[in-house]
């Protein structure tokens, strides 16, 4: 007698969220060290990732601190899948900063999978979203660090984490 299992992996909403609530943990690690984002906001942040991810529409999303038009501290997650993807556990974030002074910022970079979509599509996309944001351009990353990658991942998909700092 001869038993075979097959198992077919889909990402669901439920693999997404698990992602996103790595990032979360992170941003709730700024906020203990620096005060900031909000932690009224984290939710809202990992929701929004968690459903780009499912969808499939996420380039980058970045969180950190700017002055002006340039990051000082900087968390950019770049939506991967397949391969050899780890699960690696949230932290590891530079404590010693002085972002003093400098404003919390948020950037988000949809894919071309997104924009291939009709705009009533991306519209009803983003209705669907926890909150709304607004354009703006991206902040600038020249003169600085670079480090401390980690990767956060489930069925195949996950978040790559990189990590800038200016100072």
């Amino acid at each position: 007698m001869t038993t075979s299992i097959t198992r077919s992996s889909s990402f669901t909403i439920t693999d997404a969220r698990y992602v996103a609530s790595k990032l979360g943990a992170n941003l709730r690690n700024l906020n203990a060290r620096y005060g900031k984002p909000e932690l009224s906001m984290i939710d809202k942040y990992i929701e929004e990732t968690a459903q780009y991810l499912k969808a499939g529409y996420l380039d980058t999303v970045d969180f950190g601190f700017k002055d002006d038009d340039r990051w000082i501290l900087r968390l950019r997650y770049t939506a991967a899948a397949g391969g050899q993807l780890r699960d690696e556990p949230p932290g590891g974030l530079p404590s010693a900063v002085d972002v003093a002074g400098y404003s919390f910022c948020s950037y988000l970079k949809r894919n071309d999978k997104f924009a291939a979509l009709t705009s009533a599509e991306q519209d009803e996309f983003k209705k669907k979203l926890p909150f709304q944001r607004s354009g703006a351009p991206e902040p600038s990353a020249t003169a600085g660090s670079y480090g401390n990658s980690s990767q956060y991942s489930r069925n195949g998909v996950g978040l790559s984490r990189d990590i800038y700092c200016a100072i």
